[in-house]
């Protein structure tokens, strides 16, 4: 009796101490797990802030691009009445008037090219806004154990 209790003592002594250990190692983990989602969801939301603020300076620019074509086509159309002689063109010659024409066409086209661009760039944020939602969905399906989904989880999941 006196052998088994001292084994017995000395078996729950072992597993005493292996508790608290493993406890701790568990809460260690769990808040080393915490902090990494919180990190990362401080970087989702810098990058969701990042990508609002260059939408809303294509969208100043976008903005601004219209009313320079606005300025520039009123141009146009007064320098296509003075080339067609409907208006007083003044001291000019035709040279000079073809030669402005040409240049505000130019001008035109460049505003074009760069309208494109800027419309491309806020599809370009679009997107990354919406691979980043997807993400962000399909982290929250995967941190839920695949045991306590059904299947139209699971294929939600699959699908993203």
């Amino acid at each position: 009796r006196k052998q088994a209790t001292e084994y017995s003592t000395s078996s729950s002594d072992e597993e005493f101490e292996f508790k608290p250990s493993l406890m701790h190692k568990a809460k260690r983990a769990l808040r080393k797990r915490r902090k990494l989602e919180k990190e990362t969801k401080q970087l989702i939301k810098q990058e969701e802030l990042k990508r609002l603020h260059k939408a809303q300076a294509v969208q100043r620019q976008l903005e601004e691009l219209e009313e320079r074509q606005r300025a520039l086509e009123i141009f146009g159309v007064e320098l296509e009445r003075e080339l067609r002689g409907e208006a007083d063109s003044g001291t000019k010659d035709e040279n000079q008037m073809l030669h402005e024409w040409f240049e505000l066409v130019m001008e035109k086209n460049k505003l074009m090219r760069y309208e494109s661009e800027l419309l491309i760039i806020a599809q370009e944020l679009e997107l990354e806004d919406h691979q980043s939602r997807l993400e962000q969905k399909l982290r929250e399906k995967m941190a839920i154990d695949d045991s306590l989904k059904d299947e139209m989880d699971l294929n939600e999941e699959y699908e993203i």
